[in-house]
């Protein structure tokens, strides 16, 4: 099994089908309390930017609803400074990265996309949101599956390398205020092709 089967499987429709609950974009909020308890008792820093996930379809209403999420991010860049941009990766998937200092921002922008492509019919697109922390120059992400209705940690380093230790700590403390992956077959790794992020 190749990495683009590997990742068809952790964020695709095997994966939803084997989910125990049905995401919802209201569980993006959850994130807002967890920035805090991450600096507060783990001491890791937010790492000013968060991304979604989704994979296109060949489609007039799709291509409008992406246009429909470039537009509202937009406003809303002009209200919260929040900046966004769209990316597509060397497997073909397309990312909303957004950028702001304020993680409640970037809750905010990332609920508005996700919404806004579910209100449009195209919520079984949505892969995952990622958002990025950082502690000593290594960086964390915690990953929301769509398909899964679930969060899980990853810990990238040097090598397609990830750090356990640190997965499984961050598991014990924000287990309970999120919803966290209870099978580790779908803590998929979302290895960056050539720069710090996954999405880069």
């Amino acid at each position: 099994m190749g990495i683009f089967d590997s990742l068809r499987q952790a964020l695709g429709m095997s994966a939803e089908t084997d989910a125990t609950r049905e995401a919802s974009p209201e569980d993006l909020f959850g994130m807002s309390t967890a920035y805090m308890t991450m600096e507060a008792d783990l001491g890791y820093d937010q790492g000013g930017a968060a991304a979604l996930c989704f994979s296109g379809v060949d489609s007039t209403a799709f291509a409008e609803t992406e246009r429909e999420v470039e537009r509202i991010l937009e406003a809303g860049e002009i209200e919260t400074g929040t900046q966004a941009r769209f990316e597509t990766d060397s497997h073909g998937y397309q990312w909303v990265v957004l950028e702001d200092t304020d993680p409640e921002d970037l809750v905010t922008s990332i609920h508005f996309a996700a919404d806004t492509f579910i209100e449009e019919g195209f919520g079984n697109r949505l892969l995952a949101a990622l958002f990025a922390f950082e502690k000593d120059g290594q960086p964390v992400y915690w990953v929301y599956s769509f398909r899964r209705g679930t969060y899980y940690p990853f810990a990238p380093r040097p090598g397609h390398e990830r750090d356990s230790g640190v997965e499984f700590k961050l598991e014990s403390v924000l287990d309970g205020e999120l919803t966290v992956e209870q099978d580790k077959d779908y803590w998929f790794p979302l290895w960056p092709d050539r720069g710090r992020h996954p999405w880069e």
